[in-house]
């Protein structure tokens, strides 16, 4: 049988609960500022693809607690895929998701020790300008703005970093992040945030 191909590409940002600017970005030996990590991941895919299965439009939330340095493992870790997909399709994102076709999937995985299962439920993902949200009805609602220097009309960003999902992210701020699921109750409001596009490919 051959191999299995895929593609994700669109736009992802993250909220955490550490202070502007988040450590492990810079060494990822560094603990979060909180001594442990509360942070969601949201993707709005714009173009997909697993094998013959277009996944088009579609998003998907990571959503994950870490007990100190994030490198270290022991990650709590859910996955929450938008109730849109088809059978065929939440097939393609169990495959991608679960981090057995490779790619940064992969790396969450490893991290993982404790995961908190999948679910398929209505995700509404809105990108504006300097400004991100995601929404998943009773779970969560995280909102994020870009910060911009005193003068300037362009968002800050970092380059060349090691980061999983993109090098170059835009660094930001949470406005309102509310998450309760799974017995976690965060409130990432004023905290660490980025935003970038993404392009993940297999066989890379």
């Amino acid at each position: 049988m051959a191999e299995a191909t895929w593609h994700l590409r669109g736009d992802y940002f993250e909220n955490c609960n550490c202070t502007v600017l988040c450590p492990c970005i810079h060494d990822p030996r560094n603990a979060p500022t909180e001594g442990h990590c509360d942070v969601a991941l949201a993707f709005h895919i714009e173009s997909g693809q697993f094998n013959d299965t277009t996944l088009d439009g579609l998003n998907f939330i990571l959503a994950a607690w870490t007990p100190g340095v994030m490198g270290d493992g022991g990650w709590k870790t859910a996955i929450y895929i938008d109730e849109r997909a088809d059978d065929a399709q939440r097939q393609a994102f169990e495959q991608i998701l679960s981090g057995n076709m490779g790619g940064p999937m992969e790396r969450f995985s490893r991290m993982t020790e404790t995961f908190l299962g999948t679910s398929y439920v209505p995700i509404t993902y809105t990108q504006a300008g300097k400004t991100r949200s995601v929404t998943i009805p009773g779970i969560i609602d995280f909102n994020i703005e870009g910060i911009q220097a005193r003068g300037r009309d362009e968002v800050m960003t970092l380059t060349n970093t090691g980061h999983p999902v993109s090098a170059t992210l835009a660094l930001a701020v949470g406005t309102k992040s509310i998450y309760r699921d799974h017995g976690m109750n965060w409130d990432n409001t004023g905290r660490n945030g980025h935003y970038a596009p993404f392009d993940w490919q297999w066989p890379a």
